[in-house]
């Protein structure tokens, strides 16, 4: 047996965190500079790491607990109470996107023998997802996440990628020359059919289960929920012809239901950010090829680009404006809704897999993706500057999305600090016990 793997782990491990942190430093998601290590030590570059079967399954077992943790991060109670602004901006930031995307892939394909209309969609849906870490973080920096706009942005991020799934669903369960249409139809209906229908009873009982066994043995929940989520990612994909990250999404929804939810979720975050998250990223880029840049190329790169930013302008923008917000604060949502992240990288794998997505579209993504990353603080601030002399903190209102962001971020720090101070008082405890050595030799 090769111990190679054990090598590329370490390189893709330490190269992630590196260029991680060197993005963080220019107000860039972490998850690009995964996707440079990638890039750099792939085929692309250096010619280090190359695909293999170890590190595809890692990947793959890597989006399905990133999936399965976004649906533990989402509140079904949360999406209740953003009401009718977070939908109806993340309605029409997925519409128009979708249209766009679409539109630009068909212009692109057309006369080609491999195009089709799904293909075509697929690009579209992976203009609909929208990640907004960097949002918050640039909205905390001027004072303005617990805003009204702040408010409706988190909201809708939420809702839209929801919904991004639900258009995932519904185009990769079409993959195949033989499809039944209506069989496919059904076949999802059932499959949320079932989702409902479990997520009914299954909380009511993993309740029921902890509240009798109370605190003993905590580490059997983390477990419990892990099998779950690959039941119902097997399921998806094997039973109901539905992408297994939808599968893992779902079970994270019916896990957030239950008691135990958070502690379930603290205890999936190391092993998801120390080594299947950042496998899973740079696996993206080591599968890039970068081919022979050509006009055409550069030309696709700039025009997925600019409808990746302007669609959701426009889209999540008129969501606003429905909403009777004035002009300025629909540029804002909409421009807060323009910053593509996680989500859009797995379900763009999740196309080249299923070949939804030429090789060709892959790079593009990419540079998407990144663009996305490094204008969104910039044009955030722009919309945000107040010439009228307003105060960075005017406009502040209760805002519940924002506060579960606040806490995500403290419980590292809180966590740190409690092992800290139990050091220490073992150390004090120690250092006060009296020395039966240096007592015996007295006697």
């Amino acid at each position: 047996m090769s111990y190679k793997f054990l090598f590329d782990l370490a390189l893709i491990l330490i190269s992630t965190k590196l260029l991680g942190l060197l993005t963080s430093k220019i107000q860039m998601p972490q998850v690009v500079g995964a996707l440079l290590a990638g890039l750099i030590f792939g085929p692309a570059v250096l010619d280090i790491l190359h695909e293999t079967e170890f590190i595809n399954q890692l990947a793959e077992l890597g989006v399905i607990v990133i999936m399965f943790s976004a649906g533990m991060g989402t509140s079904i109670r949360d999406l209740k109470k953003s009401g009718l602004p977070g939908f109806l901006v993340a309605l029409c930031g997925v519409i128009v996107p979708l249209i766009a995307g679409t539109a630009v892939a068909w212009a692109f394909t057309r006369g080609q023998a491999d195009a089709g209309f799904l293909k075509n969609v697929f690009i579209g849906v992976i203009l609909t997802a929208t990640s907004v870490s960097i949002t918050v973080e640039t909205l905390k920096e001027i004072g303005k996440l617990s805003t009204k706009v702040g408010n409706i942005i988190l909201a809708a991020a939420i809702i839209d990628d929801v919904l991004g799934l639900i258009a995932l669903t519904i185009v990769t369960s079409f993959v195949g020359d033989d499809v039944n249409v209506w069989l496919v139809l059904l076949k999802i209906v059932l499959f949320f059919v079932a989702v409902v229908i479990v997520g009914l009873f299954l909380p009511k009982l993993l309740n029921w289960y902890a509240a009798r066994k109370g605190t003993k043995n905590l580490h059997r929940y983390p477990i419990l929920a892990f099998v779950i989520c690959l039941v119902f990612a097997y399921c998806a994909e094997e039973i109901f012809g539905v992408a297994d990250i939808i599968g893992a999404f779902a079970a994270g929804l019916i896990i957030a239901n239950t008691t135990k939810a958070e502690y379930i979720e603290s205890k999936f975050q190391p092993i998801q950010y120390l080594l299947l998250t950042p496998i899973f990223f740079a696996s993206i880029g080591i599968k890039v090829v970068l081919p022979e840049m050509t006009w055409q190329l550069l030309w696709l790169s700039l025009a997925i680009l600019a409808a990746a930013i302007l669609s959701k302008i426009v889209g999540c923008g008129l969501g606003a404006k429905l909403c009777r917000c004035s002009w300025k604060e629909s540029l804002q949502t909409g421009v807060g809704m323009v910053c593509r992240g996680e989500v859009a990288l797995i379900v763009a794998n999740k196309g080249l897999a299923d070949g939804l997505m030429p090789q060709a579209f892959f790079g593009p993504v990419i540079i998407m993706v990144i663009g996305c990353s490094i204008l969104t603080p910039i044009l955030l601030k722009l919309v945000f500057h107040s010439r009228s002399g307003e105060a960075a903190y005017a406009g502040l209102e209760q805002n519940d999305l924002a506060d579960r962001y606040a806490e995500r971020e403290q419980l590292d720090v809180l966590s740190d600090q409690l092992l800290t101070a139990n050091r220490q008082l073992k150390e004090q405890g120690e250092a006060g016990k009296p020395d039966s050595d240096a007592g015996s030799s007295k006697d």
